[in-house]
């Protein structure tokens, strides 16, 4: 007995991914694969788009292309592919490839790990520095599940941006005087300055498959959702100011940096001021006139508004332990103990390298 199959029929889909745009809309692909090629695609969710006919544009769009096409190449094929007239509200080609991508498998959700959290506990500055380079290792090689892991130190210190000249940004007297460690970290951004119990930080090793596509820009607030749910929690509606600072019409709690590995680590980690002394942090950090100016601020100790007194005074202890367990609430992670394996993988490197002096001054 013979088949007949309707030359009409649809394919059913095989493949479901989902993206919610940070600040914009439920970007849903539904497609139909076969032959290593994408055969039928269905967008929807709960964005705005005009016209009506614009939808079909896109489907069109992304049939036909290969089961592992890259996040650029789906982008430029929406938007070459949507007629001119056509207005996107809420998501646009780049939220279409991510919902695309992770729908093939290349790109992931937080749901789609396991994640794991490490309690604050007190290490050299220095070790800190260097355990956010071996977890973000471990993550890439898929020995480690992702992680949060808050900081703990003892010692007054400044954490340099990897690109930041030593000079200009630390007054190596001032630092001597106070006791001051300075160490230099593998990601971008700003100097830090962080007294034991005046600062909250914490770093986020992850697979860089979970930003799959996303700029920059866009994947700061997504990795930090939670924690501006947790400062809610608190009682303090912060929010991002481009490109990574944290800050509420108070003013700034803190500031975010990446750095992103060749073998599919990301490391994000935040500062979150609690407490600050503001004359000693001018006194050691050299903070520039015109990165102030480009604030549109007169004075560099009215740019921080401390996590203590915007809370209320609410004890740091308890700060730490509502990120910990919003975090496990949102991605149900779970807290684990930090391996010795890993701690002296850490220890080593701390050594070689980040308690190098040719490391720290590697831009003098």
């Amino acid at each position: 007995m013979s088949s007949i199959v309707n030359s009409n029929q649809k394919p059913e889909f095989t493949h479901h991914g989902e993206y919610k745009v940070p600040g914009g809309k439920l970007v849903v692909a539904d497609l139909a694969v076969a032959g290593e090629r994408i055969e039928r695609a269905m967008i929807n969710g709960d964005f705005f788009l005009e016209p009506d006919e614009a939808l079909t544009d896109i489907n069109r769009a992304l049939e036909g292309l290969g089961a592992s096409v890259s996040h650029s190449s789906i982008v430029a094929a929406v938007e070459a592919g949507v007629r001119e007239d056509a207005v996107m509200f809420g998501f646009d080609a780049h939220a279409v490839a991510t919902a695309v991508r992770r729908a093939l498998g290349h790109a992931t959700t937080w749901a789609d790990h396991e994640w794991e959290v490490l309690e604050p506990v007190a290490y050299p500055i220095s070790w800190n520095t260097a355990l956010d380079e071996v977890l973000t290792r471990q993550v890439a090689a898929g020995k480690r599940k992702p992680t949060l892991r808050l900081w703990e130190w003892n010692e007054p210190a400044v954490v340099i941006g990897s690109f930041q000249s030593l000079g200009n940004e630390v007054d190596a007297a001032a630092a001597e005087k106070h006791g001051v460690t300075v160490v230099r970290r593998i990601s971008g951004g700003g100097a830090m300055f962080m007294e034991s119990g005046n600062c909250v930080t914490y770093s986020l090793t992850v697979p860089a498959t979970l930003v799959d596509g996303m700029s920059f820009a866009d994947s700061y607030p997504f990795l930090d959702a939670w924690v501006m749910e947790a400062l809610r929690e608190l009682g303090v509606e912060a929010h991002y100011v481009p490109l990574n600072d944290i800050a509420t019409d108070q003013g700034k709690i803190g500031g975010a940096a990446q750095k992103r590995l060749a073998g599919g680590g990301l490391l994000h980690h935040v500062t979150m001021s609690y407490d600050i002394d503001a004359d000693k942090m001018m006194e050691v950090l050299r903070i520039g006139r015109e990165k102030i100016s480009d604030k549109g601020i007169a004075s560099a100790k009215k740019r921080v508004d401390p996590l203590k007194r915007q809370t209320g005074n609410t004890p740091r202890q308890e700060i730490l332990e509502v990120m910990m367990s919003t975090f496990e609430r949102k991605y149900g992670a779970r807290r684990v103990k930090l391996d010795e394996a890993t701690l002296a993988e850490a220890r080593k490197l701390a050594e070689q390298k980040f308690q190098d002096p040719e490391w720290t001054a590697r831009l003098p």
